[in-house]
């Protein structure tokens, strides 16, 4: 469990001190991708908002008992060929962190991308899982 108290809002964000770290540029705070969290039975899926990243652009790893999550996405060449009318759509990188707690099996996480999406599996450790005590009479 991330944290028994509040699990969604206890999640940490250092994204300057560890975008440091990970010797990512300043513009790591530029994009900031949405995130879900719902907690299941025996484990926790964050779901990341990453439209337009290449699989290979995309970095999750955990460090000193945090997730990170960072990407680059580039600007299209067809943006650097002409003027630019408008633009809504931000390039740059960016870099997420979430405090993982002792009930997370780390060595178990797995990190899934498809259409624009990343999903990343954080299983819950045997003894953070919700178990049944038996109600005896006397």
């Amino acid at each position: 469990m991330l944290t028994l108290r509040r699990p969604y809002n206890d999640l940490l964000n250092r994204s300057r001190e560890l975008a440091a770290l990970l010797d990512w540029a300043p513009a790591a705070e530029q994009l900031r991708p949405a995130v879900d969290v719902v907690e299941e039975e025996h484990r926790y899926l964050l779901s990341a908002d990453l439209p337009g990243f290449e699989e290979k652009d995309i970095d999750v790893r955990v460090v000193d008992g945090l997730l990170v999550v960072s990407g680059k996405r580039e600007q299209s060449r067809e943006q650097k060929r002409g003027t630019v009318a408008f633009a809504e759509r931000r390039h740059g990188s960016f870099c997420r962190q979430f405090a993982l707690g002792s009930s997370i099996d780390e060595s178990k996480i797995e990190a899934t991308y498809k259409n624009g999406v990343l999903i990343v599996a954080l299983p819950k450790r045997d003894e953070a899982k919700p178990r049944q005590i038996p109600v005896h009479g006397s």
